[in-house]
């Protein structure tokens, strides 16, 4: 019985992971059932054992590519063994190093999804808005403790901070997959720690 749940569960990565990987490449509605089942060798019929529709696999993937990615990447913002303003330099840092390994391509699943559904389908919509404000949260606790310790100007409100900073990285990111080059990245990087958020 164990062994036969394990490889039920293997199965289910199998799928949301090569879903994962179409998806973050073609989009949501560019993404067929039958090319992910081509790229698992996963039979038509077990894959609605394990989802009803084309979006519970779509939520399904959101939300395990949150648990394993987004989530895991933020992990570094909340170690106090680095000062907070450092947390946040290299969080851009590894952004800019996982960007140049795909060569400028692909992107946060997240981020792509948002923009293409956000209009599209309220499931999808409510649910990408809980991961960003989750994520939002993160970034707005480093950024005050940042200004606890001197590290930032406190004239700034900690939240407003952190959507501007989200906003701003996201924007270069978007830049840098249309220039094919992670300068974008780092001219973001250097003018938002180097002018902007500067103590004088």
């Amino acid at each position: 019985m164990a062994r036969n749940s394990s490889t039920k569960e293997s199965t289910k990565m199998q799928l949301l992971e090569a879903g994962i990987d179409i998806m973050i490449e073609k989009g949501y509605n560019n993404t067929g059932i039958m090319e992910v089942l081509q790229k698992t060798g996963v039979p038509k019929g077990s894959f609605y054992y394990y989802f009803d529709s084309k979006e519970e696999f779509g939520l399904a993937i959101i939300n395990y590519f949150n648990d394993n990615h987004v989530v895991k990447k933020r992990i570094p913002l909340e170690d106090k063994s680095v000062s907070p303003i450092q947390r946040l330099r290299n969080y851009c840092e590894e952004l800019r190093r996982q960007l140049e390994q795909n060569e400028c391509r692909k992107g946060c699943l997240i981020e792509n999804l948002s923009q293409e559904m956000a209009d599209q389908s309220e499931i999808f919509r409510n649910r990408l808005k809980e991961i960003g404000d989750e994520s939002l949260a993160v970034f707005a606790a480093c950024i005050s403790e940042a200004q606890e310790l001197g590290e930032i100007p406190k004239y700034y409100d900690s939240k407003e901070l952190a959507e501007f900073f989200s906003m701003a990285m996201k924007g270069a990111l978007g830049r840098a997959k249309i220039l094919k080059n992670s300068d974008p990245l780092k001219v973001f990087t250097h003018l938002m720690f180097d002018y902007f958020l500067k103590v004088q």
